[in-house]
């Protein structure tokens, strides 16, 4: 098919725009071409799009056969009408959206308008803007791709030029241009993540002069611009009338501020920076090729890899999920297919300007941007380039004109600023030493110099403070660069509002005495009202401190090594059910033992006797007492003494933890305790203070009055002699900052503090400035950043650390033994009741002579083994179980006597056999 072209036009505002409609031989694909109106430069755009299509045909391209399409309206109400009537009824397949218009007016709105109309209709778009930060509304449906830089590359460049030179502080100026919010969320972003941290300072949209003065107010020198030329000229007006241009500022603008750098801009200050890229119509035109090419490829590879493209898709406004014909899904899944393969385009040459790649957010991931710097002539210079894929800051800079022709940059800080800072001394916030009696200087291990107001002598005098906030500041004055001397408030107050009066350090600020107080200040309502505080730097809250004292020995220590419940389970359980075991098992036992004396006496072991000998045992008491015969019963009583072995050896040990004096202290549950709420319902009253025109006063006097008029005649003049006086007993309690309080115990040497209680009136510390001081920001964004890096902390855990822990005395105290901690020697004596059991049992049934262990067995074997046997003992060891029963007894002594007379006829046996055997010696001799 020939090709011929018809020029049509579609109006936004005041910018004029050509469209094409492009198909496919054998199948209608169409591509809808939106470039600025201008009568001159329509030859070109027909030159330029007829090129791109030869070129494209002789690459192997099968697109681009062109038909005329009907006038597109001129109208804006009518861009819906338009799109809908003319691209929507074409069926076109993208849109290439090219304008290098900067007017950042109406037309933005427009552009921004026909492009979400075509992320509705599923129309993926290639565009090339220089209003691009306008254009880039992005939503989950965007199927944009950008062929211009976008303003994220150009935000990403700014800072690129901030980590060259070392400016770590910045802020940012922008006007109501389309994209100022994206332009300020795009640096943001970029800033958070990076390894060199950057600041912004301030964030302000200028639309009037009076906007400048929070600016100037921050004192900020580096300064990031995004507005339009118009804007960006009256604003660097102003900030020239307020001294915000001069030698030690650094202005860095956008394209948009910028426009086109040939045209003369006496109003920009020299020295200025930008970023840029060529936005001209001629260079947008060059464009058209690439843009095609990207189409051409992406429809290329879709063609050949989707078999389910259909010749009309079927695109309306009215149904814009009318299902294909082969029900494969909506009009906009060809949209989304077709923007994915315009993402995957790679053209390595990109006429000569290097290869084009695509981010998965259709941005372009190799950008060149040009930096510019503002000459004394009005003209920008391009004095380097920026590139987003070469390795580290992607700049290469050459000689820059600095403002007012200076030969080196400004550092981008302001110049050193000095402060008057007040101050009351109190461990460990501020520590006050006297200096070197040599060298009369602070060293590093003294602190920093600082004024100390003598009261006798009503003169200043030079000390050496250090401390917790000490640290904070120098880390403050590094960091801002400034010089300071610390001033200590002249009448030692903290300061309250008396009378509508401020007193001590807060009427220093409030008369602005001091530029600002760095102590241990406490933030409270009314002292908000009247100064700013930043935030705060350490949380705190009202506390109470007692004193131990040594205590008596209790009359009943020697029982507490046990609770009642041992005790009870060892008298009442483990006594009577030896004591009972012990005498039953003598009584029901068929054999007893007798006692190695030649006289034999039957055993007499009563109950009271069984008990007497159970309690003996036990308290291994030197006294006569009556031993069992039985065995099961001599069994039970060495369980039972081995019983009493354990349970003296737990008795013994701990009893020595408790015969030793204990430390006592009085304890209240916090501020609302009833004792201190009424201190007179105590005999005698509690004395208890705190130190006067200070915030726990002030809590104090607001909430419990009764209280506060109380203590009022115990109130010292510091937390120091508060302690002091806790310490000797002059005071019963002494309530203040727990914070301080709780620093304090831990350097008490002797450790007989202690803190009780929970914290009542939480709040914290800050930094306090006058109000609307200028400082105020700096100071508030540098302890932000101190808190999230973790600066405070290590500055805490080095003032803090505890070296005397009273609270470990009290959790090692001795504590009396419960019955489950010696449960094993309960075991072991019901063990041993059990085993004598057995052995009771086994006597009863008559099979105790047959055990090993039986005694009266073993002694008989042994005797009938030594002696030499008889005839007649011979015929008597025939069997002789009836002869056994004929001499068994019939009671309990008869056969303890039998027994007795058995083994001493063996005994005699024994001695005859020896006899006999030395006569047949002494007759062998003769």
């Amino acid at each position: 098919m020939g090709m011929s072209v018809t020029r049509t036009v579609l109006i936004f505002s005041a910018v004029s725009s050509l469209a094409y409609l492009a198909l496919v031989e054998s199948r209608q694909v169409h591509l809808g071409l939106i470039v600025p109106y201008s009568i001159y430069k329509d030859r070109d755009y027909t030159k330029m799009v007829s090129k791109s299509i030869f070129e494209l045909r002789k690459a192997g391209s099968k697109l681009f056969a062109f038909r005329p399409n009907d006038q597109i309206h001129r109208i804006m109400m009518k861009i819906l009408g338009t799109l809908c009537d003319n691209f929507a009824q074409n069926n076109v397949s993208a849109i290439v959206f090219m304008t290098n218009n900067e007017l950042f007016g109406r037309s933005t709105a427009s552009s921004q308008y026909f492009l979400q109309l075509t992320a509705f209709l599923g129309i993926p778009v290639i565009t090339w803007a220089a209003d691009n930060a306008g254009l880039e509304i992005r939503s989950h449906e965007d199927l944009q791709v950008h062929l211009a830089p976008s303003i994220d590359h150009q935000a990403e460049a700014m800072l690129a030029l901030l980590r060259r030179y070392q400016w770590k502080q910045f802020s940012i100026l922008t006007s109501n241009i389309a994209g100022h919010e994206d332009f300020i969320q795009s640096v943001r972003d970029k800033i958070l993540p990076s390894r060199n941290p950057l600041q912004i300072e301030n964030v302000v949209k200028v639309t009037m002069r009076e906007d400048l003065f929070e600016l100037k107010k921050s004192d900020s020198r580096i300064v990031l611009l995004y507005c339009t030329r118009t804007e960006g000229l009256e604003i660097l007006q102003w900030a020239g009338e307020l001294g915000l241009t001069g030698k030690h500022h650094v202005w860095i603008v956008t394209q948009s501020v910028i426009a086109d750098p040939n045209d003369l801009a006496p109003g920009f200050p020299p020295g200025m920076l930008g970023v840029s890229f060529d936005t001209s119509l001629e260079y947008l035109i060059e464009q058209i090729p690439i843009a095609l090419k990207v189409f051409s490829r992406a429809m290329d590879a879709l063609l050949a890899n989707s078999k389910g493209w259909q010749d009309s898709p079927g695109l309306s406004c009215n149904l814009p999920d009318l299902p294909d014909q082969d029900g494969s899904g909506t009009y906009k899944h060809y949209g989304r297919l077709l923007h994915k393969y315009m993402l995957n385009v790679t053209l390595p040459e990109n006429e000569g300007r290097g290869p084009l790649r695509f981010h998965h957010n259709g941005e372009l991931t190799d950008v060149t941007l040009r930096i510019m710097n503002a000459r004394m002539n009005g003209l920008w210079e391009e004095v380097g380039i920026w590139k987003s894929n070469r390795n580290g800051d992607g700049l290469d800079i050459q000689d820059i004109v600095w403002p007012e022709n200076s030969l080196v940059p400004p550092e981008g800080v302001p110049e050193r600023f000095h402060l008057t800072i007040g101050f009351l001394p109190e461990p460990p916030f501020i520590h006050v030493t006297p200096p070197d009696p040599i060298t009369n200087k602070c060293h590093v291990d003294r602190g920093v110099v600082c004024t100390i107001h003598n009261a006798t002598r009503n003169e200043p005098i030079v000390q050496c403070c250090s401390g917790f906030c000490i640290d904070l500041l120098e880390k403050l004055s590094d960091d801002l660069q400034f010089e300071y001397n610390l001033v200590q408030g002249t009448d030692n107050r903290w300061g309250v509002l008396e009378n509508g009066t401020w007193n001590g350090l807060m009427a220093s600020l409030v008369e602005k005495k001091v530029d600002m107080v760095l102590t241990s200040l406490k933030v409270n309502s009314d002292r908000e009202a009247a100064v700013d505080f930043t935030v705060p730097f350490m949380e705190t809250g009202t506390s109470i401190v007692v004193a131990k004292r040594t205590g008596i020995i209790s009359p009943t220590a020697f029982l507490e090594p046990f609770d009642a419940a041992s005790w009870l389970l060892v008298g009442m359980v483990a006594v009577q059910l030896s004591a009972i075991a012990i005498y039953s098992f003598e009584c029901v036992s068929p054999k007893e033992t007798p006692p190695p004396s030649k006289s034999f006496n039957m055993s007499d072991l009563t109950l009271y006797k069984t008990y007497w000998l159970v309690w003996a045992l036990l308290c291994k008491t030197p006294v006569h007492i009556t031993s069992p015969c039985t065995f099961s019963a001599r069994f039970m009583g060495s369980v039972w003494a081995l019983f009493a072995v354990v349970f003296l050896a737990i008795y013994t040990a701990n009893l020595a933890a408790f015969m030793i004096s204990r430390e006592e202290w009085d304890t209240y549950t916090g501020i609302q305790d009833p004792k201190l709420s009424n201190p007179m319902s105590v005999k005698p009253p509690l004395r208890f203070g705190t130190v006067p025109w200070t915030y726990t006063e002030h809590a104090l006097a607001v909430h419990f009055p009764s209280m506060h008029s109380h203590m009022k005649q115990f109130n010292t003049f510091d937390a120091a002699s508060g302690i002091d006086r806790v310490k000797k007993g002059q005071l019963d309690a002494f309530i203040y900052d727990g914070t301080v309080l709780n620093h304090m115990v831990a350097e008490d040497e002797e450790c007989k503090l202690l803190t009780v209680g929970s914290w009542f009136a939480m709040t914290s510390y800050a930094v306090a400035l006058p109000k609307n001081s200028k400082h105020y920001m700096s100071f508030n964004r540098e302890i932000i950043e101190y808190k999230e890096n973790g600066d405070l902390e290590r500055l805490r855990r080095f003032w803090f650390t505890r070296s005397c822990n009273p609270m470990d005395d009290e959790n090692k105290s001795t504590e009396p033994l419960a019955p489950e901690q010696f449960l094993s020697s309960f075991f072991l004596l019901f063990s041993g009741i059990l085993l004598s059991f057995l052995i009771l049992i086994l006597e009863l049934v008559g099979l105790s002579d047959y055990l090993p262990w039986n005694f009266h067995f073993w002694i008989d074997w042994q005797t009938r083994k030594d002696r030499p046997k008889s005839d007649k003992e011979k015929a008597h060891d025939a069997p002789k179980s009836k002869k056994l029963q004929h001499l068994l007894c019939q009671s309990r002594k008869c056969n303890l006597g039998k027994l007795h007379l058995q083994i001493e006829l063996g005994n005699k046996r024994s001695h005859i056999a020896r006899l006999a055997k030395r006569l047949e010696i002494l007759e062998g001799m003769k």
